[in-house]
């Protein structure tokens, strides 16, 4: 019954926006900390976004571009990507934390619940 159902992937043009989604359910989202990791062939999965206990976490490659957001009452969680640029292409994956574990860098291993990603593809 745990899902993570993401949406709001698509192909952009370089300098363009898109905002993901991604809807939870099955679980309590509250006791959870919600993050965003993004994949590409041939390389690890990357974290680009998450909260985390004190703050919130952003790759230095989407510092000022990328802004994490959600919604608890729709347990729903968000990604608002602006300037976006060909090497942001990945897959986008949401992902769910246990709050006792909810750190900056905790590796993406430890997450218990995921989306099935979105693709992201951004043109020059």
């Amino acid at each position: 019954q745990v899902q993570l159902v993401e949406s709001g992937g698509g192909s952009v043009q370089a300098g363009g926006s898109l905002r993901l989604s991604c809807a939870a359910s099955g679980f309590t989202y509250t006791d959870y900390c919600m993050g965003w990791f993004r994949q590409t062939p041939g390389k690890e999965r990357e974290g680009v976004a998450q909260f985390y206990t004190g703050g919130i976490f952003y790759a230095d490659s989407v510092k000022g571009r990328f802004t994490i957001s959600q919604d608890n009452a729709k347990n729903t969680l968000y990604l608002q990507m602006n300037s976006l640029k060909p090497e942001d292409s990945a897959i986008y994956y949401c992902a769910a934390l246990e709050r006792r574990f909810c750190r900056q860098n905790y590796s993406w291993a430890g997450f218990a619940y995921w989306g099935q990603g979105t693709q992201v593809t951004v043109s020059s």
